[in-house]
């Protein structure tokens, strides 16, 4: 925990001077649960700017291939980031989150599998709807909105939990669960784009 700290600290100062930070919502991250904390990805600076004005640590969901490359191999654990491999059924890394989220942890994840080119959101992996719908958290959409162009202000919003227990009751599939956090997203966006 200490390393991720002394991370987040480096990480703020960087992001207060290279840009203008604007952190929106962090009132609706419960301090005392598990939360699944669901973001848009435009940029691969996104998880450390999700993570550095939050209090809590967040545990990121990371491809796989992150974690054969020399530094981050050794880095990313200890930072609390776990591995996911892209395109197939990873029920290890399924296994890994649902724990962590028992256990009132905090993950980070990025529904649609990969950065947008364009900044458009696009569709989310049915995953997410499966830990949403398999775990007690509590899941908190996330906007990133900004261009990470030097000096130019990039806001990260936090939004209200998705409400889940009406989700259950209706018995929705992890896809259909997926597309209505998907749509929290898509909400905060057009919401805190101007």
């Amino acid at each position: 925990m200490k390393l991720y700290a002394f991370g987040q600290f480096i990480c703020r100062t960087f992001f207060r001077l290279f840009f203008r930070p604007k952190v929106i919502g962090k009132e609706n991250i419960p301090s005392d649960k598990g939360v699944l904390l669901c973001s848009n990805h435009i940029h691969y600076l996104d998880p450390p700017f999700v993570g550095a004005f939050l209090k809590r640590q967040t545990r990121f969901m990371a491809k796989a291939e992150l974690f054969t490359l020399p530094i981050l191999k050794t880095l990313l654990p200890k930072l609390g980031a776990f591995p996911i491999k892209r395109g197939a059924s990873d029920r290890q890394a399924m296994r890994t989150g649902l724990k962590l989220l028992r256990d009132n942890d905090m993950i980070g994840v990025f529904p649609e599998g990969t950065r947008s080119k364009d900044g458009v959101l696009k569709p989310g992996l049915a995953g997410v709807g499966f830990f949403a719908l398999r775990s007690e958290a509590d899941v908190i959409p996330a906007a990133i909105i900004g261009s990470y162009k030097p000096f130019s202000t990039l806001k990260v919003i936090y939004g209200k939990p998705v409400d889940m227990q009406s989700l259950r009751e209706e018995k929705k599939s992890p896809e259909e669960v997926t597309v209505v956090i998907m749509g929290a997203i898509q909400s905060l966006l057009d919401e805190h784009r101007h």
